[in-house]
């Protein structure tokens, strides 16, 4: 691929199978076994000092230290002959990309990822239930976003070509995303203040509407950008035969930031005042510069062919690239399937939290960790996806299971409301979290089968693209759809009745998508599974933009 940097390892050879995987763990798991034969060696030493009198001929002899000798021993042989398929993702490190710098280097996800649950979670049920701000505006907010994710294919592709006098082409993108990301938390304090009437501003709600939007705009557009150009720089300095597992575990590091960011919000805002939400938002955004700058220290290398931009070949055409890339066989179709399927698990993003305060009267910190619950769905998907296509389970075939744990888990979240259960609304935020996470590994696996061969930034900046078009997109109708609904019910019927009238009209869209899209894609889950059509590679998630 045309301009691609490679770190360290790029010119190493892969070698056998068997011998990537002896070294997967790169410096790490060298340097824990030392540790280990370390521990033992020194409680060796213990045990014969304390047996020196047994030795002279005394009657003397501890057991426990000799047993802690003989333990450390055998821990250090264990985990020295331990296969790295035990390891969660030790097979995605190298000599070149070590372990412990891989991990640093995902943290930018983590920071992602609490700007996800910040915007998509935590902050749309307290604008609608505390502040009570119509849904409608909130979803505007949410899906603003959505102007910015189609440019995620020129970003990417930009930075495969990017030159600078530097020397870099990730890190410049890298960082305007984290300061446009650190900008839009700083503003939304703000723009929260006036939207509570305590701004003491002539401008008023206007002024917070507008703030609002710009605050909601400017960090989504520096996660987009961050998060395109971080996945692109990750494939740079993975060996070639690792990249799956790089980008696989970025998605993983991911929904882990998403997980902790529940939890932290969740001890933050309980109990909740405006005050404690502003807090908050502004330790996010410090946060953010912090795990971004810790992340890109030192990972991409200076490249001084790039430092003299006249002196390089005139840059690829866009328009030229994406046509080539668009003659890709099953494309239109796959792309049709991942939008579709990706509307019909998002359209409830900005739903299940208001849901749990408005239908179910949870607070702030209760519905908080319902993020947490949905990220762990989409982890286990995540590892079941890894298991079943491993082992030769077409990725569509895959896809189409997940389309199918859909329905029943909306129908979960449907049925919480009837009982009042919040156990069934957990369930059923667990079970979305799931198909979700096994629709979006599917058909991203068979999506990048396709195209394999193409620059890892265009890649990630395309499927990125689609998937957050249908987020936001489906977001923005699911807001709308559920304040008609509502509005209209609300002549007839309890305020808490319209509401959770509005909310189950939505989740009735949601299964229709669902099987809708099931529709789509059950011919091409036909041609995969008879080893014709889509292949069956690795598992990896090659493409999968996060």
């Amino acid at each position: 691929m045309a301009g691609r940097v490679q770190s360290g390892s790029a010119g190493a050879d892969d070698g056998a199978p068997g011998d990537g995987e002896g070294a997967a763990g790169g410096g790490v798991l060298d340097r824990f076994q030392k540790k280990l034969e370390g521990w033992a060696s020194k409680a060796e030493s213990a045990a014969d000092f304390v047996q020196l009198p047994a030795r002279e001929g005394f009657e003397q002899k501890d057991h426990l230290v000799d047993g802690a000798a003989r333990t450390g021993r055998t821990l250090a042989s264990a985990w020295g002959t331990l296969a790295p398929k035990y390891l969660p993702f030790a097979d995605a490190a190298s000599d070149g990309l070590p372990l412990n710098r891989l991990l640093r280097l995902s943290l930018f996800q983590i920071s992602v990822g609490m700007a996800m649950v910040l915007l998509t979670g935590t902050l749309n049920r307290v604008m609608n239930v505390e502040m009570n701000i119509p849904i409608f505006a909130i979803a505007i907010m949410v899906a603003l976003p959505i102007l910015f994710a189609p440019f995620r294919i020129l970003i990417g592709f930009k930075s495969d070509h990017f030159r600078s006098f530097i020397g870099w082409r990730r890190v410049p993108f890298i960082w305007l995303g984290t300061l446009s990301q650190f900008l839009g938390l700083a503003l939304m304090p703000f723009a929260l203040m006036l939207l509570t009437g305590e701004g003491n501003s002539s401008y008023g709600l206007l002024g917070g509407y507008l703030g609002g939007a710009a605050a909601f705009l400017m960090v989504g557009l520096g996660f987009h950008t961050t998060q395109t150009a971080g996945l692109a720089l990750a494939t740079d300095l993975a060996d070639e035969s690792r990249r799956p597992r790089v980008v696989a575990l970025m998605y993983v590091m991911l929904l882990v930031g998403m997980i902790l960011a529940s939890f932290f919000f969740s001890y933050m805002l309980s109990p909740f005042s405006e005050t404690a939400l502003i807090r908050t938002i502004q330790s996010v955004g410090v946060l953010t510069l912090i795990l971004n700058l810790v992340a890109l220290w030192k990972q991409e290398p200076r490249d001084p062919g790039r430092i003299r931009p006249d002196d390089e070949a005139p840059e690829p055409d866009f328009r030229e690239a994406w046509a080539r890339f668009s003659e890709q066989p099953y494309l239109k179709t796959l792309l049709l399937s991942i939008f579709l399927g990706t509307a019909a698990f998002s359209m409830q993003d900005i739903l299940l939290e208001p849901f749990g305060g408005k239908v179910l009267d949870l607070k702030v910190s209760a519905t908080t960790l319902l993020t947490a619950f949905f990220a762990f769905g989409s982890l286990l998907g995540f590892g079941l996806s890894a298991k079943v296509l491993e082992s030769g389970f077409g990725p569509l075939q895959l896809s189409t299971i997940g389309l199918v744990v859909g329905i029943p888990a909306f129908v979960c979240v449907i049925l919480s409301g009837l009982l009042s259960s919040a156990m069934l609304y957990y369930l059923g935020s667990i079970l979305v979290g799931l198909g979700g996470g096994l629709f979006a590994v599917g058909t991203l696996t068979a999506a990048m089968s396709l195209a394999e061969d193409w620059d890892a930034g265009l890649t990630l900046g395309a499927w990125g693209a689609v998937q957050a078009t249908a987020m936001g997109g489906a977001t923005l109708l699911g807001g709308v759809f559920q304040w008609v609904f509502e509005g209209i019910l609300s002549l007839m019927l309890s305020p808490k009745a319209a509401a959770y009238g509005g909310f189950l009209c939505v989740y009735f869209v949601e299964i229709v998508l669902l099987i809708a899209t099931v529709v789509v894609i059950l011919p091409l889950a036909r041609q995969g599974s008879g080893g014709t059509g889509l292949p069956r590679g690795r598992f990896g998630l090659s493409g999968l933009p996060g």
